[in-house]
């Protein structure tokens, strides 16, 4: 009858371990033999209605993922740029952290610029790099090829195209990547749209105290900022930046601003910044660095101690053993995996997935919960391309980020994980914990 039809979708989408679907196995298997179905085929039809008895959905919700999968993989496959645009300015959200989400944008030849004081907005936007001119990614709702009121495409200063034309006109642009304010750690929407806000109105900002000045914003807030490396613009980069940052002093009031100024200060020959420890802050204020990978600057170490780049596991054949070595992006356990925690490595070729049985989780946990630096031992397997490292053995590599920078810390690449269906902020044994930081 159509309520018991009903009764069983239900028990189909119950996303339980223990369902009722059981319940209309005599039921069905009755039925279908008593108007001449083999007795064998019903309980096959019914094993196979079984299969789906703790994730089955409606055929209308199956249609709408499907939807959503088709246009999402449309548009990152033929507007990468804007598909990536798309995804950090909706973070914090599903899978993966941003730095992935760039790591994957310019891997499919997408050119990514950072966030600065006169190029960027609050989101991230899309430029055309014969203009340098940012371009907003349009609200939900509104057609891509948004229009300003003179009938010129909206930061390209060109005439829109046709009701019709806008993807064919979009996809010729090779348009570039800005990444917004909003990546910048530390710095709140509001304070990020101030600074917008005074740029539009006032024009360019042509060094730290005119930032200050114009946009109203704290020092403390500028800092963060300077502190991101959002100042090239003005050809300062974080640490003159931050020098600038500590001569603002007091705000003047406004019927004296101007008035009594001492000069500009005589420039200052301040030591620059190694490579690493650009890296380093780019991550903790950043979450990602479009310098170079960490680990390009540990990569002699890590082949002395053996350990191969994450490419490297396209080449060997199923069964082979390996060892590969990245920062941890995603720890995941899914509850239908049995125990099965999937790790995911990032170094400077690629990334690397990782399976770690149950006996091994429990025999390197506090490894597992806490590295941001992970070596991994273990056996290829491989399904057509796709590829996983069976782990056997795990190595906290965490102190090998200290050779970047003169400041040993882990901490700065933690903001960098993805949000994934992991053990939410892992708290370990405190005993294994205790002795982790004593080790560090």
């Amino acid at each position: 009858t159509p309520t018991e039809a009903d009764q069983l979708r239900r028990a189909m989408a119950t996303f339980k371990k223990t369902g009722d679907i059981h319940k209309f196995g005599e039921k069905l298997i009755g039925g279908m033999v008593a108007r001449g179905y083999d007795p064998d085929f019903a309980a096959r039809c019914f094993k196979q209605i079984e299969g789906f008895g703790t994730y089955g959905f409606p055929e209308s919700h199956a249609a709408s993922f499907a939807l959503l999968v088709y246009i999402s993989a449309w548009v990152k496959c033929h507007h990468p740029a804007v598909f990536a645009a798309a995804l950090l300015n909706s973070q914090p959200m599903g899978f993966y952290a941003p730095a992935q989400i760039v790591r994957d944008a310019r891997d499919h030849g997408v050119t990514v610029h950072p966030p600065d004081i006169n190029c960027s907005d609050w989101d991230c936007t899309l430029e055309d790099p014969s203009e340098r001119l940012p371009r907003p990614v349009p609200p939900p709702g509104r057609p891509i090829q948004d229009t300003a009121v003179d009938g010129r495409v909206a930061g390209l200063g060109r005439e829109a195209p046709g009701p019709t034309a806008g993807a064919d006109f979009i996809e010729k642009q090779a348009l570039n990547l800005r990444l917004g304010l909003r990546l910048v750690g530390g710095l709140g929407e509001a304070a990020g749209r101030a600074v917008v806000e005074a740029r539009t109105a006032g024009g360019r900002f042509a060094d730290v105290a005119e930032l200050w000045r114009r946009s109203g914003l704290p020092a403390t807030t500028v800092s963060a900022l300077a502190r991101a490396d959002a100042f090239r613009s003005v050809g300062l980069d974080r640490r003159q930046a931050l020098w600038e940052v500590a001569a603002l002093g007091e705000r003047p009031l406004p019927l004296f601003e101007g008035v009594g100024e001492a000069g500009p200060e005589p420039p200052v020959a301040l030591p620059e910044m190694s490579l690493g420890e650009h890296i380093v802050e780019d991550y903790a204020h950043l979450t990602l660095s479009l310098k170079a990978h960490p680990v390009a600057l540990l990569r002699a170490g890590l082949t002395a101690s053996g350990y191969r780049p994450a490419r490297d596991l396209r080449s060997l054949r199923h069964g082979r053993r390996a060892r590969v070595a990245g920062l941890v992006l995603v720890r995941q356990r899914p509850g239908s995996a049995k125990g099965v925690i999937f790790i995911t490595l990032e170094d400077e070729s690629g990334v690397a997935n990782l399976v770690v049985l149950p006996p091994m989780f429990e025999r390197y946990r506090s490894t597992v919960l806490t590295a941001r630096l992970l070596g991994a031992s273990g056996t290829v397997e491989r399904v057509d391309e796709v590829i996983h490292l069976k782990v056997d053995r795990l190595d906290d590599l965490s102190d090998r980020l200290g050779e970047l920078t003169a400041r040993p810390s882990d901490r700065d690449f933690a903001r960098s994980m993805a949000r994934a269906d992991e053990v939410r902020r892992p708290t370990p044994d405190k005993r294994e914990l205790q002795k982790s930081r004593n080790f560090r």
